[in-house]
């Protein structure tokens, strides 16, 4: 098992800057592919980033490239999301994810582990 727990969220002015954390617990943090994911009212689940566990390789959204930056650091089980130039439509409840492996998928399926999601708002 992988316990996982967001902050970081907020309310924040279009253009304006966020980051979100993920601590992580349970099982060897460096044995899984770690994502970011994000759900509006009434749509689905969506990718946003994801990182490898070997490497940490970086994989983004392309609604996301060169704004957001994912990373994680091994030493203290914690995952980051740095989202600058945010817009109205990043508005959303925003999830950190464990995968099943070490490789990174953008299908929230393949993420069998989840925390509880923080909310970003940007006003326009």
């Amino acid at each position: 098992q992988v316990q996982l727990v967001e902050s970081g969220g907020g309310l924040v002015q279009a253009g304006g800057s966020l980051r979100l954390s993920c601590a992580a617990s349970g099982r060897t943090f460096s044995s899984h592919a770690m994502g970011w994911f994000r759900q509006a009212p009434g749509k689905e689940r969506d990718f946003v980033a994801a990182i490898s566990a070997i490497g940490g390789r970086p994989y983004y959204a392309d609604s996301d490239k060169g704004r957001f930056t994912i990373s994680r650091d091994g030493a203290n089980n914690t995952l980051y999301l740095q989202m600058n130039s945010l817009k109205p439509d990043d508005t959303a409840v925003y999830y950190c994810a464990a995968a099943r492996t070490r490789l990174v998928s953008i299908t929230p399926a393949d993420y069998p582990y989840w925390g509880q999601g923080t909310q970003v708002t940007v006003s326009s």
